[in-house]
């Protein structure tokens, strides 16, 4: 392919940077990605509210934590740390005075750090204008063009892996990218981190169903990494989930603590659906919201001063008349926009969730509402966008066809996030005086030189005539994303792992299992 493209550029500089340009095409789609590891946003954020409404909004949640409290259920370790840090804890429910969470993560939570992957050159920044995007995460089902909807197994986990390993535009492997269901509830965390490990080298997260289970997870990354290694940098993190309202269970607080302790990054994420577990008002959930996040991260600094941790931002809202979530719609979107200035204020990287919809396959509605709440995201000022491609059916399912059309759509964020460039190059005026008035541009020196990188090209979408779409067949943007990923799969080629490591890792995991029966609930 190298010589057939010296041989164009002789003949022609056009149709060689054409050349070349398939053959970074064809890289990717055979199984060989780029490596990309994030985008750096060069566009502004939206600022929605004005300091005085970000103010009402802060005083709110400092009056929901020193009047109501939260809870922490089963969590008498916790219970200590709010005791002996000066909190009112009476019982299971603690409270805190204004400005007392603050201060605590003003002093050591860092606003930004590296999360390092197995291969060096793919570690990224979470935080400053840097921006992340990972795929969908907690699916028990998932859905393809061939077989529908169907539980997950971990013959599915490993193929959503190895699509999200071979996507240049998804800079992170994820976590329970589908639950293998399959495998029993109390070891497939263990076949999840492994997979991660085995088929990408992309930076990945761990369990976080039980303490025990994180620490595992924290455990194989020390194989991976090195217990030294691990104790001083982040190279796990863990999705933490509270009970809203107002509640840490003791499974999220304790894997949350876990976390912490090992000074890996617990993503501290309120489930606020409003109406469900956050009121109606979008206010009154963003200030829950605020709420359940600080005292979260402020946990993880009294379990280790300094450890990493990420604001995570998740409110949408539900249908009133059945209850059903619904994703994509305009009050989540203006509430992440407050939630990003919210967590500028505190100086926390922030976590957003990417291609929300609600629609149970990748049709209209799917991209509709994907889009929207993507955008929000980009828009807000999120660093680590979670959900960025495969979401569906309002998060239990994971679709294949839709994971790589949403992946094909973050290539074009890469292009929209760095914004309008301002050079000698891009202002062309060498081309004006070239072509002069009346003249077409399409052979001018300017567009040669620019031919390959003058436009973001999807890989999916078919922009060719009618004829031409007609002639090939009339096959839609499924049809395509179907054939796409199918091509993919069959060309994967798995990142190298060294021979030990593996060894290890799969000693460490036979040990566990037979440690304990299955349990499948």
């Amino acid at each position: 392919m190298s010589h057939n493209a010296s041989t164009k550029t002789e003949k022609s500089p056009a149709s060689g940077k054409r050349a070349r340009r398939r053959s970074r095409k064809a890289q990717r789609y055979l199984g060989k990605p780029q490596i990309i590891t994030g985008v750096r946003r060069e566009i502004p954020t939206y600022e929605l509210l004005s300091e005085e409404g970000l103010d009402l909004i802060e005083q709110n949640a400092a009056r929901i934590l020193k009047e109501v409290g939260i809870e922490f259920r089963g969590d008498v370790e916790a219970q200590d740390l709010w005791r002996k840090a000066g909190a009112d804890v009476k019982g299971e429910r603690v409270r805190f005075e204004d400005g007392f969470l603050q201060s605590i993560i003003s002093r050591s939570a860092p606003s930004s750090f590296i999360q390092y992957a197995r291969n060096p050159e793919r570690s990224v920044e979470l935080g400053n204008n840097n921006v992340v995007f990972a795929p969908a995460y907690g699916a028990p089902f998932v859905h393809d063009a061939d077989n529908g909807r169907r539980y997950g197994t971990l013959a599915d986990f490993h193929k959503l892996v190895k699509l999200t390993y071979v996507s240049p535009w998804l800079h992170h492997s994820g976590g329970t990218v589908c639950e293998p269901v399959d495998q029993p509830a109390n070891k497939r965390h263990l076949d999840m981190v492994y997979a991660h490990v085995r088929y990408s080298d992309k930076p990945f997260m761990g369990s976080v169903t039980t303490p025990e289970r994180a620490e595992d997870s924290i455990d194989m990354a020390r194989i991976v990494f090195g217990e030294k290694f691990v104790d001083s940098n982040c190279v796990i993190m863990g999705n933490i989930n509270m009970n809203s309202p107002l509640v840490y269970d003791s499974a999220m607080s304790g894997s949350l603590r876990a976390y912490a302790r090992a000074n890996q990054c617990p993503v501290v994420v309120p489930f606020i659906l409003g109406g469900a577990t956050g009121p109606v008002t979008m206010a009154g959930a963003i200030a829950q919201s605020l709420a359940e996040v600080m005292a979260g991260i402020a946990l993880g600094q009294l379990e280790r001063p300094g450890s990493p941790a990420i604001f995570g931002n998740f409110l949408t809202t539900v249908d009133l008349k059945s209850g059903s979530p619904t994703f994509g719609t305009p009050e989540p979107a203006l509430g992440s926009f407050v939630a990003a200035q919210l967590a500028r204020r505190i100086g926390i990287p922030l976590r957003c969730s990417g291609a929300f919809t609600s629609s149970k396959v990748p049709d209209a509605q799917a991209m509709q509402e994907s889009v929207t709440s993507l955008y929000t995201a980009l828009l807000c000022g999120a660093n680590f966008v979670m959900h960025a491609a495969g979401w569906l059916e309002a998060a239990l399912t994971i679709g294949y066809e839709k994971l790589v059309l949403d992946a094909d759509h973050l290539g074009a964020a890469h292009t929209f996030l760095r914004g309008l460039p301002l050079n000698v190059n891009a202002l062309a005026l060498d081309a004006f005086k070239e072509v002069k008035p009346g003249n077409h541009f399409f052979g001018c020196a300017h567009t040669v030189a620019n031919y390959e990188t003058a436009f973001f090209e999807s890989e999916l979408a078919d922009t060719g005539s009618f004829e031409n779409w007609f002639d090939a067949g009339q096959k839609d943007a499924i049809q395509r994303a179907n054939k796409y990923w199918k091509e993919s799969l069959r060309r994967y080629d798995p990142p190298p792992l060294d021979i030990a490591v593996d060894e290890e890792l799969q000693a460490f995991m036979a040990q566990k299992k037979q440690s304990m029966p299955d349990i499948w609930h």
